[in-house]
């Protein structure tokens, strides 16, 4: 499996309106989102090390976590980071219809408007399923998918140390949205390594923005 896949690569020809893969090519920024939390040990060791190197980023919860571990969304909110919404229960969506898959996000959003007061949230789907319904349901709904277009591997078998090499040995772009998870420990032990030495590089980290929709 590469870095930038080239599913991701067809996704960003897409429009924006319907599907984000990366953000601004200029400057400095990067896009560090994580899916799957909160996790109760994970998710804060996580916001930590974000706190203490100025970081800001994009969290696509699960619904269903977000009321088990309802301080650490709070957190995340007062924090300045960006709240997503990645389905209610994170069921596989390719096994389910697109009505099911549009319940499961609007139930979503239902769980984490008690956090920001927002009724509608940016998407990222389970397993970063895309369907050409799902896709025309984005479109009605004047919706945007928040893709990625670089992948950390954080989720196969390995430690931090061989996360924290391979984002070494190819460094994500100006603009690249990275996909990372909080719900294990390797995301935060390779970030407390890296962000140290690409702050001082002069990088900078950003959440991404909500959908004009999204109020």
């Amino acid at each position: 499996m590469t870095f930038r896949p080239k599913k991701h690569q067809i996704l960003g020809l897409l429009p924006r309106s319907v599907v984000q893969t990366h953000g601004p090519r200029r400057g400095t920024a990067r896009f560090l989102s994580f899916d799957d939390g909160p996790h109760p040990e994970h998710t804060p060791r996580l916001l930590d090390v974000l706190a203490q190197h100025g970081a800001r980023a994009s969290f696509f919860v699960v619904g269903r976590h977000a009321e088990q571990h309802p301080a650490i969304v709070r957190r995340i909110v007062e924090e300045g980071h960006l709240l997503g919404n990645h389905s209610y229960s994170h069921q596989h969506f390719g096994r389910l219809g697109t009505d099911d898959q549009v319940a499961e996000l609007e139930r979503a959003d239902q769980v984490l408007a008690a956090f920001d007061r927002r009724s509608r949230h940016r998407i990222r789907t389970p397993q970063g399923h895309v369907s050409l319904p799902l896709l025309g349901y984005f479109a009605g709904a004047r919706r945007s998918l928040a893709y990625w277009c670089y992948d950390s591997l954080d989720y196969q078998h390995g430690d931090a140390a061989s996360v924290s090499a391979r984002l070494r040995h190819l460094p994500p772009a100006p603009g690249d949205i990275v996909l990372m998870h909080d719900d294990g420990p390797c995301a935060a032990a390779a970030l407390a390594e890296l962000l140290p030495i690409w702050r001082e590089a002069g990088w900078t980290f950003a959440a991404l923005e909500q959908d004009a929709s999204c109020a």
